[in-house]
Order: structure tokens, then sequence, then C-alpha cells
């Protein structure tokens, strides 16, 4: 049996309360209207995930359910190679797919954490890389989930990537998924906090939720190189000023 966690909201808040989970490093959220027009969102917290574990920013009700695990995994039945560009695909790992000439595919096996590649600010995320990123540069992916961002950049050309993340689940997926698309020599992966990580780096990815920015934008600022690129997203457009104060220094 899989743990799965219900949260009810109402419509308007679907997206709201959809980010939030993503930030909570959920693999995959699936909407369901019930019969009093609210929608029930459903993800995993995985098997042991208890009342700590769910930090929502409002008081919406929620609950945890028990399911088969078969029925758990049928979004995997679902899952399709997404073009984050014209040339540039994530496929899930799973899915067969011929690579066609010319296109850049990164291969994505989430596991436990976030990351398959087809969210909008991953897709958002992953355009911006691949326009920052130059030879012999350095990247750390703050919150790197399955490591996409991290691999995507190194198979973009960065000399070299670390990612950190707080989910334990991060570090055999990173490895393994950078392992699959060829750069397993170039991409580093730890739950070291951002607070206790040593250097700079010339392009820092984040891609998480705004409180999380905020609170980290000092140690944000402290490990971009002078001169380097960070890249920020999943903020929702009413927090965008909030986080732009936050790193101001930046200006």
């Amino acid at each position: 049996m899989t743990r799965q966690l219900v949260v009810t909201v109402p419509v308007v808040d679907a997206e709201l309360a959809s980010d939030a989970l993503w930030g909570l490093g959920v693999v995959a959220v699936e909407e369901r209207v019930d019969v009093d027009g609210e929608t029930e969102l459903w993800t995993s917290l995985g098997d042991e995930a208890t009342a700590a574990d769910v930090r929502l920013p409002q008081p919406w009700p929620w609950r945890f359910v028990e399911v088969d695990d078969a029925v758990a995994e049928t979004w995997r039945q679902f899952a399709q190679p997404v073009w984050v560009e014209a040339d540039l695909v994530v496929c899930p790992a799973w899915v067969p797919f011929d690579d066609p000439a010319g296109v850049v595919v990164l291969r994505i096996e989430p596991g436990a954490t976030f990351g398959m590649g087809d969210h909008p600010t991953t897709m958002l995320s992953l355009r911006a890389l691949r326009r920052l990123v130059h030879t012999g540069c350095t990247v750390l992916d703050v919150g790197c989930g399955s490591g996409v961002l991290a691999i995507g950049a190194c198979v973009f050309g960065a000399q070299g990537a670390v990612g950190i993340d707080i989910a334990p689940a991060a570090v055999p997926v990173t490895t393994a998924n950078a392992l699959a698309n060829g750069v397993a020599s170039r991409v580093g992966v730890s739950t070291t906090d951002l607070a206790d990580l040593d250097g700079t780096y010339d392009l820092v990815v984040a891609n998480i939720l705004a409180p999380a920015l905020i609170a980290l934008s000092a140690d944000l600022l402290r490990v971009l190189a002078p001169g380097g690129s960070l890249v920020i997203s999943g903020i929702l457009a009413e927090a965008h000023a909030h986080v732009l104060s936050a790193l101001a220094p930046l200006r």
C-alpha cells in the first residue's frame, strides 16, 4: 500500500495549493473535482509521511489515504516526453522514444523526488540555463530534486554542476539520472544545507517556492560568483515583488 495525501481546496486555490505541494518535493499532483465543486489534489509525500510533513500556506483540509501500489503508479502509464523547445526534450526514462536528429534528449526517472521536467517552472529554468551556460562554467542547483536542471546544465556544456536538496531521496535519484545521461563525472549531489556550502558558482538556479527563495536569499547571493547569473523560478505572481526585494543587492 502507498500513502497518498489528499488536499481539498476551492477551485480558485488549486494552483496555489499545487505549487505548495510541488515545493514539498512531490513527484506528481493529480486534480480531481469532488461532488461539492471543490478540487481534490492527490499526491504523495512518501509512505512514512506524517502530519508534520504537510506544510501548507493555508489551512486547507487534508487527509492521508492508503492506496494500492498498482493504483498509485498509474500516472506512469500516461507520462509522455515533454518538448521544452523545438530541439530539447525531457523524456520519462521508461517511455520509449527515438531520438530525433539534432534534438537534445534528457531522460529522467523522478523516483521519489520532484523534477519530471514537465512542470512549467522546470521548463522555464531549462530554457534559461541553456542560454546562460557556457563552456567551463560551474552550476549550483538548489532544491535539485531529480537533478534535471543540474544534468541539463552539464549536457548544455557546463564544466560541472552541484545539486543540493533537503530530501535524501534526491541523492540516489540524481546520481542515477546523471549516469543515464552520460554526465555522472560532472554532477555532484548531497543534502548539504545551502548555508553550509563553500565556494561560489558561475550560475545558480533555484526552482523553489517564494518563501524558500526569500529565506535563502542571502546565501544565494553569497554563493554566486562575481558576474554570475542567478536563475529563480517557482514564484507566484503575488510573491514576485517580495522575492525581488529580498534579492535587491543583485540590482
